[in-house]
């Protein structure tokens, strides 16, 4: 996989995929760098921190070809870790919402301030763009003009770049998985909201950064919606069975989880139970910890 180059077959001709290698359960195959246009280019999600991958992103551009613009989605590593050696190489801006904690909402605000840590899920806590981009922004140069959407819920400062009727989505919607929503930087409210807000939008496919194109937006859309207010449903049965910590309502919910998929489904299961806190559907006793019981009401 290493230094992978596919065509864009979303854009016949005008855009380009460059896969690094960095496989793993949560990447799938790895992550997806895009190269728009021609001439003057965007990057999207430069990606993790490979000197092959810096390699493979400029061996992709042809003769004569300069970069514009990288644009970020969020400040995962195996997103933006690459972005400030690309900058350096082409003298092109990066581009974001803003750094790994802007775009929190006001209900993880309150969390962190009572004590919630992350899962530890690779943040790029040193990340900061050149450029902040608002939520409707449109960049354009050469043949290209991409508008970006604030979509959080997998990170508070996740945007999604649409083109045309193609929208790369980042890791808001993925074709072979959900996202992971982790608290804080995850929030399966805004989660909810960004998945809902993307339906009906007449899109022709989507391109997250892991696994395959999707090309039945709306159809996956309104699964991710059926999946999550299932799993919310199993969560809130499984808190009636009896108060019963994190650990104990993941076993409960997600039977026959393979080992290294756990932690996973236990930062999912946290974003569920902040979320139906926030309904006023569950409640903990005192401040939010690992060892945190939670009951019904």
């Amino acid at each position: 996989m290493q230094g992978t180059n596919e065509k864009g077959d979303a854009m016949p001709g005008r855009s380009r995929r460059v896969l690094a290698p960095n496989p793993s359960p949560m990447t799938g195959p790895g992550t997806w760098t895009d190269i728009i246009g021609q001439g003057v280019v965007a990057v999207i999600d430069p990606g993790p921190d490979l000197d092959s991958h810096l390699a493979a992103i400029l061996a992709a551009l042809a003769p004569g070809e300069t970069v514009g613009a990288i644009l970020v989605t969020h400040a995962h590593l195996d997103h933006s870790a690459l972005a400030p050696r690309l900058a350096a190489q082409t003298g092109a801006p990066v581009l974001a919402y803003g750094t790994a904690t802007e775009g929190r909402s006001a209900t993880m605000a309150r969390w962190v301030g009572q004590g919630l840590t992350g899962g530890g899920e690779g943040i790029d806590q040193t990340f900061v763009p050149d450029r902040r981009l608002a939520d409707g922004e449109v960049i354009s140069a050469g043949d290209w003009q991409l508008r970006a959407l604030h979509t959080p819920g997998h990170m508070g400062g996740h945007l999604a770049f649409a083109w045309e009727d193609v929208l790369f989505c980042g890791d808001l919607v993925m074709a072979w998985a959900p996202s992971l929503v982790s608290p804080p930087d995850g929030d399966m409210g805004a989660y909810m909201a960004s998945v809902r807000r993307l339906r009906g939008c007449g899109w022709r496919v989507l391109l997250p950064t892991h696994g395959a194109p999707v090309t039945d937006p709306d159809h996956r859309l309104a699964a991710l919606i059926t999946h999550r207010e299932s799993r919310e449903a199993q969560i809130l049965a499984a808190i009636a069975e009896g108060p019963a910590d994190l650990a104990a309502i993941t076993a409960r919910v997600y039977r026959d989880l393979a080992a290294d998929l756990v932690p996973a489904a236990r930062r999912n299961a946290l974003a569920h139970l902040i979320d139906l806190e926030g309904k006023n559907l569950v409640s903990t006793f005192g401040p939010i910890a690992p060892e945190a019981i939670w009951t019904v009401g």
